[in-house]
């Protein structure tokens, strides 16, 4: 099938709309500019009801179809926030605003589903109702939880509801997807250390963290390696250590923070535990004081079986057997579209970005050739789920 003839109307339009919101980057829940203008484009284009604010500024718009003998709603969702981030590449839409970058390509996911969106008013060509969903906050706020607290699926119950992300180095026009576990529960922690501080020639007259912290770091790497089973995919990183900045003085408190990452609820449990005896024993050992505060994030993203065969069947009509897989293996990176997945059965999928910088890196940027491939896959994921 290939893309679908009515993208080729809307590709200047959506490639402006995408470049104007790669230049105009907003973080987390501050996304005034950005949702307005979603906002705006989803009412030109005619959807039936748009509401703002959800999740503080979430956007949702529902569509409807010829008819509704099915009273069946599908859902879908793109991310809209940007990184902070310094852009680095050098592009004529490059960012405007210092410090912040659409690093990991939420201005196309955006834009992608714009597109459909526009189609689906377009068309109604289906049975049943689109629920579009534009979410803030997803790089690490919580987004999409938030816009379920505010009453996302209550006030519009979903059959099932279903995600889209670019990934690096697949070739433009590629999907791929797993079931089950695919992506990571994301867990951040702080320790602190607390001995007594003093001055560095008297250390006889403090009890020095140092010591306690080595323990500790050297420890829970040892824990990684010889408490979990090596068939459990999870990482405990280690990412930053803060205590004085001065040469000659024993410092009172040691800080170092980090992150987990794990495929399944009794690892993060049992890492959990592990972790908060570590701290608080071997600071007691050394007789100071150890405190771990554990922040659990994001679930683990789950595809349910079901839903990820009928995103699979939807790509293959746009892409050809031969560019679709089933088989991607789980990442420990994290996605809050997890939250979504826990509340309606559902999948994501990701498409391919062609040769590009990795996510997150300065020098990403969204592939426009990717938008029509996303919004075609759209079009037919509602086609075969919302059958005439």
């Amino acid at each position: 099938m290939a893309v679908d003839n009515w993208v080729s109307r809307e590709i200047e339009d959506l490639t402006a709309f995408r470049r104007d919101l790669h230049e105009n980057p907003e973080l987390l829940y501050d996304l005034e500019r950005t949702s307005n203008k979603v906002a705006e484009a989803l009412r030109a284009a005619g959807v039936d009801e748009v509401v703002e604010g959800l999740g503080k500024t979430g956007v949702v718009g529902v569509i409807r179809g010829q008819s509704n003998k099915s009273g069946r709603t599908i859902a879908l969702r793109a991310d809209m926030d940007a990184l902070p981030i310094v852009e680095a590449t050098g592009l004529p839409h490059a960012s405007k605003v210092p410090g912040k970058m659409h690093a990991c390509g939420h201005d196309g996911h955006t834009t992608m589903l714009l597109g459909a969106a526009r189609h689906f008013v377009e068309s109604r060509a289906f049975d049943g109702t689109v629920l579009v969903i534009f979410q803030p906050a997803e790089e690490g706020g919580a987004g999409a939880q938030a816009m379920i607290d505010d009453g996302l699926f209550e006030r519009w119950p979903c059959d099932e509801v279903y995600g889209m992300h670019n990934i690096p180095d697949v070739p433009v026009g590629h999907f791929v997807t797993g079931k089950g576990p695919s992506m990571a529960a994301v867990d951040m922690f702080d320790i602190k250390v607390t001995g007594r501080g003093g001055h560095a020639a008297q250390p006889h007259n403090a009890i020095d963290p140092f010591p306690a912290v080595a323990a500790i770091i050297q420890s829970i790497n040892g824990m990684s390696a010889r408490t979990v089973n090596p068939l459990d995919s999870h990482v405990v990183s280690l990412c930053g250590i803060t205590s004085n900045d001065t040469y000659n003085v024993i410092p009172e408190e040691i800080n170092i923070k980090g992150t987990v990452r794990t495929l399944n609820e009794a690892v993060r449990d049992h890492v959990e535990e592990c972790l908060g005896k570590i701290v608080s024993q071997i600071a007691e050992g050394n007789n100071c004081v150890g405190v771990l505060d554990y922040r659990r994030l994001y679930p683990v993203m789950v595809n349910h079986d079901e839903a990820t065969e009928h995103a699979a069947k939807a790509a293959r009509a746009v892409s050809g057997d031969d560019a679709v897989s089933i088989e991607m293996p789980p990442t420990l990176g994290g996605e809050d579209f997890a939250f979504m997945l826990n509340a309606v059965p559902g999948s994501m999928i990701h498409v391919g970005n062609g040769p590009s910088a990795q996510l997150h890196h300065p020098k990403f940027d969204f592939n426009d050739d990717v938008i029509k491939w996303g919004c075609s896959y759209w079009a037919q994921l509602v086609r075969d789920r919302l059958p005439l």
